[in-house]
């Protein structure tokens, strides 16, 4: 076959290292921001579809068909996110000759909105969260709220990955929700309908991997562990689920099975459950009729090469095995790393990977490699780190392992936040909700050290030439290097009013080894640029050389974005957390809000443009004025 992949990034590359050790051909397809992405150079060929805009390209189902038919394709994966729960599109791919690697279009269908699939499951036995979705009239879903009772979810009838989702914790605050969250669904899926369901305080958020063929067998591979989680956006994976008591396991896997079944499943999809910690009553959440992201924790305890089954499948072969002949052996954790710092609110961050190191002995699926550009465009999950013990224990002793010596360098990544976590005392007893980091955030670094060898670093990178060759950037005033051979050049800096020596221990091109005490710190250098991160074998600093004042005259970007609405204009009077411009990055909204009472001076961005980190976006009368 030769399969057209319609998606990018790491999912791209991973379902393009399976077809090609089966022998099969692969089309890449790719947007303009993603001309030289890595998934783009391994395919056997890449059709170009289209500009940055998602639905002028990826999401554009003309230019995808357009794309296949351009390169021959015969069959089209859709990995997941994009078109992958189109059910339209994977009609279309069937009308043209394609074949669907993935399940039937009745199927996708079926859990296309939210509200269909409460009733599907409820049909077949499967417990549902108390909730409402009669109708989208404010109204009514008002009303539907307060016998609910708050607080209250409100989430998208459409779509997943977390999009189009709030809580509302009184009367007062639905409307805001009802708007933000219907908004979003809007943007991100196409359709602005929302659900309104009881909000479950301490939920566990609990996966079953379900995998069907044409002939009428529907297996499940196990529970996975996905409650580590922001923005109801999942951080961490584990499978098998732990800490379930064996017959909650079972009967989550029975309820799973059923549910597929009835749905006629043939291909690769998950069943999510929200199991209620202080109750133990497990409910449907909704099917995601398409590979996850965190399959990669179930092949690792199954041997199972999903992508391998859904290709069988679609080809119409049986499953070569049966319930029986699946076993769970020891345990997997997924780490999703971000281009995200996520000591700053996980804001999103652009720019280029400098440096990339990754440890032996785990499964790296990424989208970058050293030298790639992240964009504001797409999402912000740069790769996925995989680990398989014997056991939980051993899994994350080698999780943690990987960690420590895995570098991303040139922007900041949530590898350090990661490391952090595997020491969280809810994680070690494995007693994790989906609340966690709101009931137990974790504080950032606030190591004397690591702020003492920033300035020492800062003097190192800003210094003149010294150093014997010219051209290392590891030169300075205060210690000389000579590049490219092991060196100790001793210094001494003042931590806490003591004095440490500080010892250049090893220097190459872009990376120097720095013993700090007894504490060693490796500093990595951005290219030509005064700029660097620091890391311990648990952090990852990026100290800004030189400081950044701010007025507090204007409200401006904290993160490269794209403006999607302005809510204000010149003249206008503004409370504290009143919204006044409305961005998107990495396939999030985010809401930029007052820090108190002001005048808009004058507003300087519309719908549409795109901004950098610190642009002014509006600005305020002086306070006088106001």
């Amino acid at each position: 076959m030769r399969i057209l992949i319609a998606n990018r990034g790491e999912i791209a590359r991973r379902i393009i290292r399976t077809a090609h050790r089966l022998g099969h051909e692969t089309v890449a397809v790719y947007a303009e921001p993603d001309t030289k992405a890595p998934h783009v150079v391994e395919a056997t060929m890449a059709v170009a579809i289209g500009p940055a805009a998602l639905d002028l390209s990826y999401l554009s189902v003309d230019a995808v068909l357009a794309a296949a038919a351009d390169a021959d394709a015969t069959a089209v994966h859709p990995g997941y996110g994009f078109l992958a729960e189109n059910a339209e599109f994977a009609q279309a791919c069937i009308d043209r000759g394609l074949t669907w690697i993935g399940p039937h279009p009745a199927a996708i269908a079926s859990m296309g909105s939210k509200i269909d699939a409460r009733e599907i499951a409820e049909r077949a036995g499967v417990p549902t969260i108390p909730g409402w979705a009669g109708s989208q009239d404010r109204s009514e879903l008002a009303a539907a709220a307060g016998r609910i009772g708050f607080p209250v979810l409100i989430k998208a009838a459409a779509g997943g990955g977390g999009r189009g989702i709030r809580i509302a914790l009184s009367a007062a605050e639905l409307d805001a929700a009802i708007e933000e969250a219907a908004a979003e669904a809007e943007r991100a899926f196409g359709d602005g309908s929302v659900i309104v369901e009881r909000y479950i305080e301490r939920p566990r958020h609990i996966e079953v991997q379900v995998l069907g063929d044409n002939h009428g067998l529907v297996v499940d591979l196990g529970t996975r562990e996905c409650s580590v989680q922001r923005r109801y956006q999942k951080l961490l994976e584990e499978a098998p689920a732990p800490a379930l008591a064996p017959d909650l396991s079972e009967r989550i896997r029975e309820a799973a099975r059923s549910l597929a079944s009835s749905m006629g499943y043939d291909s690769a999809g998950t069943v999510e459950f929200i199991v209620d910690d202080d109750s133990g009553d497990f409910f449907f959440l909704e099917v995601n009729t398409r590979l996850q992201v965190e399959h990669t924790v179930t092949e690792m305890v199954t041997g199972i090469d999903l992508v391998e089954a859904m290709i069988a499948s679609a080809t119409g072969e049986p499953l070569p095995f049966g319930p029986d002949a699946i076993t769970i052996e020891g345990h997997a954790f997924e780490a999703r790393i971000l281009a995200e710092d996520a000591d700053h609110g996980f804001a999103p961050h652009v720019g280029s990977v400098h440096q990339l190191v990754v440890p032996t002995g785990v499964r790296w699926d990424a989208a970058v490699e050293a030298g790639s550009e992240i964009s504001p465009h797409y999402d912000s999950m740069i790769a996925k780190l995989v680990v398989h013990g014997s056991d939980r224990d051993d899994a994350l002793a080698r999780m943690r392992r990987a960690l420590d010596e895995l570098i991303i360098d040139g922007l900041p990544t949530t590898a350090g936040f990661h490391r952090r976590l595997l020491d969280h005392q809810a994680l070690l007893d494995a007693q994790v909700t989906t609340r966690l980091l709101d009931e137990q955030p974790l504080a950032p670094p606030t190591d004397e050290t690591a702020h003492a060898l920033a300035d020492a670093a800062s003097a190192w990178t800003r210094a003149v030439d010294v150093a014997v060759d010219r051209s290392s950037p590891w030169r300075g005033s205060h210690f000389s290097v000579t590049p490219h051979r092991p060196v100790r050049i001793v210094g001494l800096t003042d931590i806490d009013g003591q004095s440490h020596e500080v010892a250049v221990a090893e220097a190459e091109d872009h990376v120097a080894a720095v013993d700090v005490g007894a504490r060693r710190v490796a500093v990595n250098r951005h290219g030509t640029t005064h700029s660097f991160t620091l890391a311990t074998r648990t952090e990852r600093w990026a100290p800004e050389i030189g400081s950044r004042t701010s007025t507090g005259t204007a409200l401006t970007a904290p993160f490269p974005a794209i403006v999607t609405s302005v809510d204000v204009t010149a003249g206008d009077c503004v409370e504290h957390d009143q919204v006044l411009v409305v961005i998107e990055a990495m396939k999030m909204l985010h809401s930029l809000r007052a820090a108190g009472r002001a005048t808009i001076a004058e507003v300087l961005v519309a719908p549409g443009d795109q901004i950098a980190t610190g642009d002014e976006l509006v600005t305020f009368a002086p306070e006088e004025d106001s």
